[in-house]
């Protein structure tokens, strides 16, 4: 087994063409891309809720009353969302052998 990321530790990817290999490396690819934006979405929502205590925290006594926290918010809330597209979105065309065979030609190139 070799280390592939901070998730877990998968089977080197067989050859390809056979179609269980080729679906259980897309089945790794898809869980993994799944659990990285469950983290992005857990530290979206912790670090602005610690954002929005620091607001009512310090707006409370002073009267402030524009919502800063939206800002950072929005930004970051647009980032996620294209993160969900990617993860959960429909694929944007399947992969096909010619594809592959033109990335290991140009990979090789270098």
């Amino acid at each position: 087994m070799t280390e592939r990321d901070d998730y877990s530790t998968v089977e080197p990817e067989p050859a390809l063409g056979t179609t269980t290999s080729d679906a259980r490396a897309a089945a790794i690819r898809s869980l993994k891309k799944k659990r990285e934006f469950i983290s992005h979405l857990l530290a979206y929502v912790l670090v602005n809720a610690l954002l929005v205590t620091i607001w009512l925290i310090t707006a409370i006594p002073s009267g402030a009353w524009f919502p800063w926290p939206l800002i950072p918010m929005m930004g970051w809330g647009i980032g996620l969302g294209f993160h969900a597209a990617a993860t959960y979105g429909p694929a944007s065309r399947p992969v096909t052998e010619e594809a592959i065979r033109r990335e290991m030609e140009r990979l090789g190139r270098r």
